[in-house]
């Protein structure tokens, strides 16, 4: 009886460090975990559409989303680039928006772009820029950084933007200067 009473000491003993130890490495293991990376949701290849009054007003292609879910607030991370098309009422293209990163706020429908933004139009307009916001529900771009707007009979360089999402009506907050060009020396 002594003698199993003492294997049983030592079991209870060795489940006791045993126990102990587990609990190090899961501790360990939740100190090494990037937390940004729980509750995120991925995907590669990814298309989105957006519509409104059942239309279809923009399509928006990712090579790589992150949904990004434990913070306030939520947001949508496209690092590896992203292109998005807006079309009218007939499913025509307006206007194309591509950017080099791109972050999509979901509460308030902002999508953040930066890097080499440019957005053109049907009217052969570009509007070059290094960061623009785009509210889906107004339907508008806004800008406060440096733009370049390229049309067919001149430049127009600035600081500040507010346009629609088809780029065919903006402002240009402080106009820094203009160029005018013949439609030759233009090449889009």
């Amino acid at each position: 009886m002594f003698s199993m009473a003492k294997h049983l000491g030592i079991f209870f003993c060795l489940l006791i460090v045993l126990l102990g130890s587990c609990k190090n490495d899961i501790q360990k293991l939740k100190e090494s975990l990037d937390s940004r990376m729980l509750n995120t949701e991925r995907a590669e290849d990814v298309t989105i559409i957006y519509s409104k009054d059942g239309l279809t007003k923009a399509k928006l292609f990712t090579k790589n989303f992150y949904h990004i879910q434990n913070v306030q607030p939520t947001y949508i991370e496209m690092s590896k680039g992203l292109r998005v098309e807006f079309y009218n009422d007939s499913l025509q293209v307006q206007s194309t928006l591509t950017a080099k990163y791109g972050k999509y706020y979901e509460q308030n429908g902002n999508v953040l772009v930066r890097d080499s933004v440019v957005v053109t139009n049907l009217k052969k307009e570009q509007l070059n820029t290094e960061e623009l916001v785009w509210n889906e529900k107004l339907q508008k771009f806004y800008t406060e950084k440096f733009v370049k707007i390229t049309t067919p009979t001149q430049i127009i360089y600035g600081d500040g933007l507010e346009s629609n999402q088809n780029f065919t009506e903006y402002k240009i907050t402080n106009i820094k200067g203009m160029i005018g060009i013949t439609q030759k020396a233009l090449p889009l």
